[in-house]
């Protein structure tokens, strides 16, 4: 099958995008794997015609709103992100009307109904520059609470405000300070995604995105990485001479969907496109496109 989606590949001068939590043989035919920025990124510069975006939707519409030309597919057409569906367009214009000079800042992590009416997205590894960027008293912030305080703690002369109030991610709040605890009884060093609650947060020795923990990776010889367990399979394919431990139920199972054979069927049949309105597309660029002018922080 392998051999095929390289064939199928090279026939339709497609490329293969793969989040660093899909499954170890999806990342092993993927041309890129990565963190969400690298991702968009990527999408936006690349010139293949076909986009096979392993991941959820919100990143596959990100992909297409970044490259409108190109055909994108996501293979499972019902792999979503439950904490992106946690926020509407109506809950921020609602915030936006109680605090009226406040920028809207929305986690990649979102609808791109969403992103059309933010001022600028952000990713977990640039939102701290970005609501620094911005150099607002006020900023909405959405829909990943944990993220907002983590991003609060760091620019304090900004109020964030977390909309909704308690967005959350169920594979990051899963983890617990006995997590942390049983991580120092094994004498590694303990890093965690800030979408973990505040408490871990604080109890971990290093605070990183999915690509933050690739870049410190060379740091220390064994991790616990708290944070959706094929991470780890990523950090170990990149660096097999260091020591990765993954809690083994942490557990996205909407990345989970995809399969090599959904892979190969996506690209075979050319399925599931994604297609959305122009004007929505037109109002979400700007958003993203400032965001990865940005960078990374």
């Amino acid at each position: 099958m392998r051999d095929d989606i390289a064939r199928l590949k090279r026939e339709k001068k497609a490329i293969i995008l793969a989040h660093n939590y899909q499954r170890p043989e999806v990342q092993a035919v993927a041309d890129v794997v990565g963190d969400s920025l690298e991702l968009s990124v990527q999408a936006k510069n690349t010139d293949a015609e076909i986009i096979v975006f392993c991941g959820v939707d919100f990143m596959a519409e990100t992909a297409k709103i970044l490259n409108p030309a190109r055909k994108v597919l996501l293979p499972v057409k019902d792999a979503t992100c439950p904490l992106a569906h946690m926020l509407t367009p109506e809950d921020l214009l609602a915030a936006r009307r109680e605090h009226p000079e406040a920028a809207i800042v929305v986690y990649i992590n979102s609808t791109a109904a969403c992103k059309a009416v933010a001022d600028v997205v952000c990713t977990s590894a640039n939102a701290v520059r970005v609501v620094e960027a911005l150099n607002k008293r006020e900023v909405i912030f959405g829909p990943d609470a944990n993220l907002a305080a983590y991003v609060q703690a760091r620019v304090p002369n900004t109020r964030l405000i977390p909309v909704p109030p308690h967005g959350y991610c169920y594979v990051h709040t899963g983890f617990t300070l006995q997590d942390v605890d049983e991580a120092r009884q094994k004498g590694t060093t303990i890093i965690c995604h800030p979408e973990c609650n505040i408490d871990v947060q604080q109890a971990s020795d290093y605070i990183a995105s999915t690509g933050g923990m690739v870049q410190k990776a060379l740091l220390h010889r064994s991790w616990s990485v708290l944070t959706e367990k094929e991470m780890a399979h990523r950090l170990r394919t990149l660096f097999p001479d260091r020591t990765f431990i993954a809690k083994d139920g942490a557990i996205c199972h909407e990345m989970k969907k995809t399969r090599l054979s959904d892979v190969y069927r996506s690209l075979l049949h050319e399925e599931y496109e994604v297609i959305l309105p122009e004007d929505l597309m037109h109002r979400a660029r700007g958003a993203i496109e400032r965001m990865i002018a940005i960078g990374r922080g």
